[in-house]
C-alpha cells in the first residue's frame, strides 16, 4: 500500500470538497431538483390558468353575439319573464328527515 504524500492528500481533499459542493451547493443536484420540481408545478398552473382563460373568453364572446345566452341568464338568475308568459313555482323537496309542508288546499270546503 502506498502513502498519500502531502499533495495527494490536498488532492483529495480537493475532490471531496468539489464533490461536496456538486451535491449540496446553492447550484447542486440537490437545488437542481428542487427548481425542476417547482418548474413542474408553474408549468401546472400556467395550464390551469390557461384553460380558465380560454373558458372564460368562451364565455364572452357567447354573451357578445348570442342573445338567447343573454336570456337565459336573465331568466335563471334574474327572474325575469316576457310579458304574458306565467311563472310556475315549486315548493322545494324536503330533505330526507324533514317534515314536507302542507299545501294549501284550493279545492272548496263544505260547510
Amino acid at each position: 500500500m502506498t502513502r498519500l504524500t502531502r499533495p495527494g492528500w490536498i488532492v483529495v481533499g480537493a475532490v471531496l470538497i468539489l464533490a461536496v459542493m456538486a451535491v449540496f451547493g446553492d447550484n447542486g443536484v440537490l437545488a437542481l431538483r428542487r427548481l425542476r420540481g417547482e418548474v413542474d408545478t408553474l408549468v401546472r398552473e400556467v395550464r390551469t390558468l390557461e384553460a380558465e382563460n380560454e373558458r372564460l373568453s368562451r364565455q364572452i364572446f357567447e354573451l357578445q353575439e348570442d342573445p338567447t345566452v343573454i336570456e337565459r341568464i336573465a331568466r335563471e338568475e334574474l327572474g325575469l319573464v316576457r310579458p304574458g308568459e306565467r311563472v310556475l313555482r315549486f315548493p322545494k323537496s324536503a330533505r330526507p328527515g324533514e317534515p314536507v309542508p302542507a299545501l294549501p288546499s284550493s279545492a272548496p270546503r263544505s260547510p
